[in-house]
Parts: structure tokens; sequence; C-alpha cells
């Protein structure tokens, strides 16, 4: 018999689905992904964001096929192939779109080489202070843990909210730090409902900022039913998923 983690829903639902069924047919670029995954959803906001052709092509993560792993190795979605070649990792497909398809806007990154490094260094905060510490404060199961994960959580992300310009965080360009976080916002309803979160205690202008990620349409076109997400989540509730996240979050090691 399969761990829980095996028993997924097989497609994507509500807004989601409906953008899987725009991209069905065969394109130079294929998009390999998991309708569950926010590092998928970081990729697929960016195609969609910036109107890139692709074929949307769904991966069961427990029943990946011999051309899947032979793609990808780690055997983790999101991955694409393109021109005859494989590529990997959410952030790094977000910057691939970028450069491989300079003609399709709007950009996630800024033109200044300064402000692209910028950019990239606050991406870096969501990646390694801001998800794990959303992963830490979901798998807490001790209430004192519980509640020493979600200060720290609120910790990072007040951190951030200091640097954010308004209404995203460079401003008026949607960016790269922008799609890295969205993903998160558009599950912390998982937080609130089970570790006492809320927006309004974040304080420093978040409730507003997590306000406009969640409402961009490139974030509602891949977003599936609250429902099945809170499937998946309830395995982390429980300390209980098998996940690659989850392993690392027990290790204590980044993932």
């Amino acid at each position: 018999m399969g761990s829980s983690d095996e028993q997924i829903y097989p497609h994507a639902t509500g807004n989601a689905a409906k953008t899987v069924e725009k991209h069905q047919e065969p394109q130079e670029l294929v998009f390999y992904a998991g309708w569950f995954c926010p590092y998928v959803q970081r990729s697929w906001i960016t195609l969609e964001e910036k109107g890139i052709p692709y074929q949307y092509k769904e991966v069961n993560p427990y029943k990946k096929e011999k051309h899947f792993l032979d793609i990808n190795p780690k055997g983790l979605v999101p991955a694409i192939e393109y021109k005859g070649k494989a590529m990997y990792e959410s952030l790094i497909l977000c910057e691939f779109f970028e450069d491989a398809f300079p003609q399709y806007s709007p950009h996630i990154l800024p033109s200044d080489p300064f402000d692209r490094a910028y950019v990239r260094l606050w991406t870096a905060h969501v990646d390694k202070q801001i998800v794990p510490g959303f992963m830490r404060t979901v798998m807490a199961q001790e209430a004192d843990k519980q509640q020493a994960s979600l200060e720290e959580f609120y910790k990072a992300i007040r951190t951030l909210c200091e640097k954010v310009k308004g209404p995203y965080f460079f401003g008026e360009e949607f960016t790269l730090v922008d799609i890295a976080l969205a993903p998160w916002v558009l599950r912390d309803y998982i937080l609130k409902e089970n570790r006492g979160y809320d927006r309004d205690a974040v304080g420093n202008g978040w409730k507003e900022y997590a306000a406009k990620l969640e409402t961009r349409a490139s974030v509602l076109q891949t977003q599936s039913d609250k429902e099945h997400y809170a499937e998946i989540y309830a395995r982390y509730l429980r300390d209980e998923a098998q996940s690659e996240a989850a392993k690392a979050i027990r290790a204590g090691r980044p993932f």
C-alpha cells in the first residue's frame, strides 16, 4: 500500500485547469509540472505573465515516467524541454524564460545591472528565509514550536516588507521577488486556519502587498481550488509528508 503522499488529486482544477486546457498543443517548449506544487507555480506564473507559448504536461511525482527521469534525474517538478535540451529548478527556469524569450514582456528582472542584482538578492531572501519559515511553521507539532516558528516566519516577512516599494516589491514592476513569493501567499490560509497566522499581525504593509500578489492575473490563472491544496497540506500539518522539502525540514538542512 502506498504512502498518503501518493494519494494526490490527479490534475489541476479551477482557474488552473482552464489554463492547462489552453496549453495542450505541441510547442517547442514543454513544461513538466505538478498543479499542486508552489515551486511549479513560480515558473508557471512566469510563463503566463510573459505569454510564452508552451505545452503543459502533468507529472505525478510518485509515478514518474522514464522519459521524465531522463530529463531531470532529481525527479522533481518543474522541468522543461526546449530545443532538445532539458532544464529544471523553479527560479532558474524563471530566469531562463526571461533570457531565452527576450521578445516577450513584461520583464521580470530590471534592465539595470544593479537593480537586477538587488532583485536577485531579495529573491534569495524569499527562498532561504520566508519559504523555510512557512514550512517549519506548517510542520511544527508542539504548541511552543509552532509559536516559535510562526514568530520567525513573521520576522522574515517583515524584513522583506521593509524593502517593498509598493504595490509590488520593486514598485509598479512585477518582478522575480513577487513571483518567488506569490505561491506561498496563496497558501497562507493553511497557516491561518491551523497555526494562528494573521496577515494583520505581520504589519509593515504586508496585508496590502499580499493582496496584490494573490490577485495578479498570472497568479490566479495558475491557482487550483483550495480544497485540493488543503488535502496535501494536511500531511504536512501532521508531519507525515515524505516530499523532499519535508525531509529537509526534518533534517534541518536547506532544500
